[in-house]
């Protein structure tokens, strides 16, 4: 997989996101309110906006420890298959 590089915010809960690859696109993140659990946090949009990149990891992440791995957003933003190694239970995860 490939770590992301960029991340801008559009609107609501649109970001554009770009991966080492050079592969970019849009992710609607507002699926992930309904979760519930941590990212219940998603529902205050201020909240959401405070993301960042760890440079070192490719992962986008929120100030108190909430991230979301770099594979899950490739396959959100390019369609392709998630990694063999991921959990169905994950892989329900991301199709939410």
């Amino acid at each position: 997989m490939y770590d992301l590089v960029e991340a801008k915010y559009i609107d609501g809960y649109i970001m554009e996101l770009a991966f080492e690859n050079g592969r970019k696109g849009t992710v609607d993140f507002s699926s992930y309110i309904n979760k519930g659990g941590v990212f219940g946090r998603f529902s205050d949009l201020s909240y959401f906006k405070k993301f960042s990149i760890n440079k070192e990891l490719g992962v986008l992440c929120w100030p108190d420890g909430l991230d979301i791995a770099p594979e899950t957003l490739y396959h959100k933003t390019t369609g392709e298959p998630l990694p063999a190694w991921m959990t169905e239970e994950k892989q329900e995860l991301v199709k939410g």
